[in-house]
């Protein structure tokens, strides 16, 4: 990546791994716009003047729509250097065997896992046309190239963003990079709640228990190292599909 001031936005930021990106970026010396439900106090404090934050809920496609259609998106590339997307935010609910999901935790599932990533990504590139260097990653899962019973919606929403970012790969879009990238498995509010259902809703409940007891999971901080590591790095987008577990 050029040696400018790289400018970011990074859904989810106030908790977990998209916290713990918003962090590794701002300690870099990135400006990050933050997109979340709720701020993100301890970074608003520490980086006063790098963060920017909007409080907008990601699985209203209405709210988000009329967001992108204003202008403070606009306003935080003006002038940018490299632009990142970092598409972090997403949910693991509802979980159960098909038949058993409530219709209305399955739209909204969708809206945050895939519509809200979708609609960001097309937003920022058509806003970025003719920037040398720009850089969508999408925050996928194992599960979406793996199939887990009582994740039917995890798995099928998570592979929704890989077959994106192979698709807009295909487009070419001069300057343009995208990448879904499985992370692993970390320590996060997601983990506990897998590990908060019942055997019922998800048989592979107890191999999640044993990698937490275990401590087998990783945290967000060294996730988030080596995932924007990578992000800023110059093998980013060589691959539209990959597992941060195989950069080392």
């Amino acid at each position: 990546m050029p040696d400018q001031t790289a400018t970011a936005i990074v859904t989810g930021h106030s908790r977990g791994l998209g916290a713990a990106i918003a962090a590794e970026l701002l300690a870099r010396g990135a400006r990050v716009l933050g997109l979340a439900r709720r701020g993100n106090p301890a970074l608003a404090e520490a980086y006063p003047e790098a963060l920017a934050e909007v409080a907008l809920d990601l699985a209203d496609p209405a709210a988000l729509a009329e967001w992108l259609g204003g202008d403070r998106l606009r306003l935080h590339l003006t002038g940018a250097g490299p632009v990142l997307l970092v598409n972090n935010a997403g949910m693991v609910e509802p979980i159960g065997p098909a038949g058993t999901l409530d219709p209305a935790a399955i739209a909204r599932a969708v809206a945050l896992n895939v519509t809200a990533p979708l609609m960001l990504a097309d937003t920022l590139i058509a806003a970025t046309t003719g920037a040398p260097d720009r850089r969508v990653l999408h925050v996928s899962s194992g599960a979406a190239r793996n199939a887990y019973p009582g994740w039917s919606l995890y798995c099928a929403t998570k592979a929704a963003l890989d077959h994106h970012a192979r698709a807009v790969a295909e487009d070419k879009r001069p300057g343009l990079r995208i990448e879904s990238l499985a992370p692993g498995v970390i320590d996060t509010d997601m983990q506990a709640a897998i590990r908060a259902t019942t055997e019922a809703q998800f048989t592979m409940r107890e191999r999640f228990v044993g990698l937490k007891e275990s401590g087998g999971l990783s945290s967000p901080e060294d996730c988030a190292r080596r995932l924007v590591a990578h992000l800023t790095g110059p093998a980013f987008g060589a691959s539209p599909v990959t597992d941060l577990r195989d950069f080392g």
